[in-house]
């Protein structure tokens, strides 16, 4: 096996999700806020994907000691800089949670609920507990859910195909379709905070951090025939709960739309 055998397993529903209909439901700010609303879930729980795989491998603890492989190590260190400590549009230094927050704040979307989850996750100490006692849609809790159950697992390269197919490799193609819209839909809005932090994914993710990750993902693999396969199951689910994240955010905003 290799990453174009799973890039063929994960066809479908790579398809599903760039052809999903969200997109076209996103047709008012109210819309668009809800939309913003539950997928600050998915751009907050990226990094906890990240900091595993920096912590799995690179040296994170002291006595230091080199990592294994050195080319990922530098893919996941550069990936953690962008993402942590990227330049906003005004230049100052956020990552990309923080742009994305911002973002939503400046067009007036709730953060409440998102504020009250992080607060739980703090005090709480079990992010599954979190998650289960969340007022959350039930396919965002299991979208976090998965995301920190690979993390529990702590097999790099489990983690690695979530990362790689459930974000670094879909991410270009699926954020260029959520543009299209937002651009169209929103021409008396200005959006600048919010178009930055897209199109700043999509410049990172395509053009170099995208393809390094299928090489990480080939280099943790190797020729193991079972760690394949256990890339390819994780990397079918990542997607599979990203579509479920997808469709309770277009059920959310359908909600929105009927009358009192």
């Amino acid at each position: 096996m290799n990453t174009d055998y799973i890039n063929s397993r994960i066809e479908t529903q790579k398809d599903q999700l760039l052809q999903h209909t969200l997109y076209q439901k996103i047709q008012t700010l109210d819309d668009l806020n809800c939309f913003l609303e539950s997928h600050v879930y998915a751009v907050w729980d990226f990094m906890s994907l990240l900091k595993a795989l920096q912590s799995k491998l690179t040296c994170t603890t002291t006595p230091w000691f080199a990592s294994e492989n050195p080319e990922t190590r530098y893919l996941i260190n550069e990936i953690v800089l962008a993402e942590e400590s990227d330049l906003t549009l005004d230049g100052r230094r956020q990552s990309h949670f923080e742009m994305y927050v911002e973002a939503m704040q400046d067009l007036k979307a709730d953060t409440t609920q998102l504020d009250a989850f992080l607060k739980n996750v703090i005090s709480m100490q079990n992010i599954f507990v979190s998650i289960k006692n969340s007022r959350l849609h039930p396919d965002i809790k299991a979208f976090l859910d998965f995301t920190f159950r690979v993390i529990e697992e702590g097999k790099p390269h489990q983690i690695a195909a979530a990362f790689t197919f459930g974000r670094e490799d879909l991410i270009p193609a699926m954020f260029t379709e959520i543009l299209k819209n937002f651009k169209s839909n929103f021409p008396e809005t200005n959006l600048d905070k919010l178009i930055y932090y897209f199109e700043r994914h999509i410049e990172l993710d395509a053009d170099d951090h995208g393809p390094k990750a299928l090489e990480m993902v080939s280099t943790l693999c190797g020729n193991n025939a079972a760690k394949w396969k256990e890339v390819e199951e994780i990397s079918v689910l990542a997607l599979e709960k990203r579509i479920g994240l997808w469709n309770a955010i277009q059920e959310k905003i359908a909600l929105k739309m009927e009358p009192a």
